[in-house]
Order: C-alpha cells, then structure tokens, then sequence
C-alpha cells in the first residue's frame, strides 16, 4: 500500500493556489480540467516530497463547502516555522495559532481547511513577536 495524496475541495482556484502556493509554499506538480464533468485537479507538494500531495478539486459549478474543521487538518514540517508563518501573514493569511512555543502554528485556507504547520526538529527560541500574539479565530 502507497499514500497517494489528501483531496480538499476549493470554491475559488486561484484564491486557493495563492494560498497554497504562494503563501504556504507547496508547488504545482499537475493539472486537469474536464469540460465534459467541469472540475479542475490540481495536484500540489512540499518541495522535495513529491509524494506526499494535496489535490485541489475544484467544480466548476457552485456549490457550497461546510465544515472543513470537520475534516481535521493537513499538516506540514517546515524548517523555519517563524518564517513561514511571516510569509504567510505577508501573504493576507491569519495565524490563528501563532508559534508561541516556536514549535507549531495553525492557520486556515480559504476555504476552511485547517492547516498546522511544525517545526522540523527541535523547537526554535520563544520570540517576538510570536510569544505574545493571541489565537484568532478557530484552528
């Protein structure tokens, strides 16, 4: 048996890749449209770990998606959890659990997912502004 990868549904592709990509930091490994069943895979990883992927399922015609706390949370090891999440308050994305303990933060995509990210091996130095930022929202 092989993982494959994790699939979220997203409203919004390009919101979603933002997110994603720009501000998290995965890459698009590939992409398909179906015209005939209007959706669009797009097909996500961490640089370097092309096997652990995300899969964005985006259809084309609306419909609502509630409950992504309900699904639980992706997870991430990043190298530098403070500079991750500044990356990712630059990008517009809120820490909703800041990295007070320099070990692990949370923060949401645009649709709701839950995404907590973790320091990769022992936990950085407690500082600021980190250690003083409160939670917002839900994680």
């Amino acid at each position: 048996m092989k993982y494959l990868h994790t699939m979220v549904r997203v409203t919004d592709i390009q919101a979603s890749l933002a997110f994603y990509c720009d501000a998290l930091g995965l890459q698009e490994l590939k992409r398909y449209d179906s015209e005939e069943g209007r959706f669009t895979l797009v097909f996500l990883a961490a640089e370097g770990n092309e096997s652990a992927q995300v899969e964005l399922t985006h259809n084309w015609d609306p419909e609502p998606y509630e409950g992504g706390r309900n699904f639980g949370h992706l997870a991430y090891q990043v190298e530098d959890i403070y500079a991750t999440c500044q990356r990712l308050m630059d990008n517009g994305v809120v820490i909703n659990r800041p990295p007070r303990d320099g070990r692990m933060a949370f923060v949401r995509s645009p649709d709701g997912i839950s995404i907590e990210l973790l320091q990769q091996g022992e936990a950085l130095a407690p500082s600021a502004p980190w250690q003083n930022m409160d939670n917002t929202g839900e994680w």
